[in-house]
């Protein structure tokens, strides 16, 4: 950064570093496992999942994530309180957008179908998937 810099612009250029890198998507993700797991050496365990992001990269294998299919298919059970099977678009995008799987802005194309939880988990696994890809 240059040292003549005013204050709205060194802003600007941190808040441009932070998206073009995604720090605050994995700083968050970070977080979200730390407290999934709640491990009792933290500091360990952040450098280990660290490694194994970094081993995921590099090989292309699976990322490490705190959703597994057990947790998928209860969170898609507790949204699917008549037991149907399905659930509605509505809910499917707000459990992306409040998953982080998703932008607020970022439009889904709705096809008119009920989601179910093949779909459902499907699109998790797929958006995490893209998410760690990018880092």
């Amino acid at each position: 950064m240059e040292e003549g810099s005013s204050s709205g612009d060194r802003e600007e250029q941190a808040k441009r570093y932070l998206e073009q890198h995604k720090i605050l998507e994995l700083v968050n993700y970070l977080t979200s496992m730390l407290l999934y797991h709640r491990p009792e050496n933290p500091r360990n365990y952040l450098i280990a999942l660290l490694e194994r992001i970094k081993i995921a990269k590099l090989t292309g294998a699976t990322f490490p994530n705190f959703m597994d299919h057990i947790n998928i298919s209860s969170m898609f059970g507790m949204m699917d309180t008549s037991n149907t099977g399905t659930i509605s678009f509505v809910q499917y995008t707000e459990v992306l957008k409040t998953l982080g799987l998703c932008t607020e802005d970022e439009v889904i194309e709705d096809d008119g179908s009920l989601i179910t939880l093949e779909k459902f988990s499907s699109e998790v696994n797929k958006r995490t998937q893209k998410i760690w890809s990018a880092f």
